[in-house]
């Protein structure tokens, strides 16, 4: 335990100046609080969790031996590395689809915020699985897609069907992506005070400059952990365009678990653990960038994990 700290007889005030403290307070010794139901609720706490790690490492049902074999094999490699195709080309082209379908939705303009209010209502009332079968299907309604003068020529067009498994998935997940996005970024651009706007206008800044230096600079604050949580959403939504004959990560897992029926529990695991892999690095990077827009509008920025643990440990250096 620390030793216990003693009260001085002057203190420096706010302004500068001393000011003596009453003398009876004088040599009063301050210890820190004990608390000792929360060091008993963390050790219970401790003694289950290191049980239930224990078990799952000893239960032989698991049959961890064949994990890491799983884990590093090629298929499941290749199924990962198309995850993250999938998943970051869609984070992308949602992203900037729901930043048009957003602003379009505040517009002042009835047909512009009406159209874009009928494009977050469709994508988001239609399921993910049927929206991918559709698209799969798309080049049956559509051959071909051009671009030129209404009922006139055509100056360039491309055969649908000529689509790739890996783009009918990307194009299916960023149409969804982009209705759910186009709410997270309404809702923090909305999140940010009109005083700010009225500041703005004051200034005579134009609208894109407001947006661009006074709006999303704060409204990211809101977007980020929203959009954050889309992020991880949309890593367990791709493992459904296995539905358009594309082998991600959980078209892979399903492919070897039927291939090995005598390993399908490591096999799922592996899946598992590749899932879960993905969402902490998401998770460790929408830290670090909530972090960063949190400057100007907290008084003190978050604790990354390795200050937490120096903090901690200096603490109970001191007895607290």
């Amino acid at each position: 335990m620390a030793e216990p700290l003693t009260l001085k007889p002057e203190a420096p005030a706010a302004g500068g100046r001393a000011v003596e403290l009453d003398p009876q307070l004088t040599g009063r010794r301050v210890t820190p609080r004990r608390r000792p139901l929360r060091w008993l609720v963390s050790a219970v706490v401790l003694v289950v969790l290191a049980q239930f790690i224990v078990g799952v490492f000893t239960n032989t049902h698991y049959e961890w031996h064949k994990f890491w074999p799983y884990f590093t094999r090629e298929s499941i490699l290749d199924g990962v590395v198309v995850t993250l195709k999938v998943v970051g080309l869609s984070a992308v082209f949602g992203l900037l689809l729901g930043v048009v379908v957003a602003l379009g939705r505040l517009s002042t303009n009835p047909l512009l915020a009406g159209l874009a209010w009928a494009y977050v209502w469709f994508f988001r009332a239609l399921p993910l699985p049927l929206l991918l079968i559709i698209t799969f299907n798309f080049s049956y309604f559509y051959p071909r897609l051009g671009i030129g003068i209404p009922w006139g020529p055509v100056f360039a067009e491309v055969q649908t069907s000529s689509l790739t498994p890996l783009a009918i998935g990307v194009i299916a997940l960023s149409l969804n992506e982009a209705a759910y996005a186009a709410e997270v970024i309404r809702g923090g651009i909305l999140s940010v005070e009109h005083g700010q706007i009225e500041a703005a206008n004051a200034l005579g800044l134009s609208k894109a400059r407001q947006l661009r230096r006074v709006v999303l600079p704060q409204a990211l604050r809101s977007i980020v952990p929203a959009y954050g949580n889309q992020l991880v959403g949309l890593v367990k939504a791709s493992s459904l365009v296995y539905y358009v004959s594309l082998l991600d990560l959980f078209g892979a897992v399903f492919v070897l678990e039927s291939r090995h029926p005598e390993s399908i529990v490591p096999i799922l695991i592996v899946g598992a653990a590749w899932y879960l892999v993905i969402t902490a690095v998401l998770s460790i990077g929408q830290f670090y960038v909530e972090r960063f827009y949190a400057r100007g509008g907290a008084r003190a920025l978050p604790l990354t994990p390795i200050q937490k643990l120096r903090r901690f440990v200096r603490l109970n250096r001191r007895g607290f």
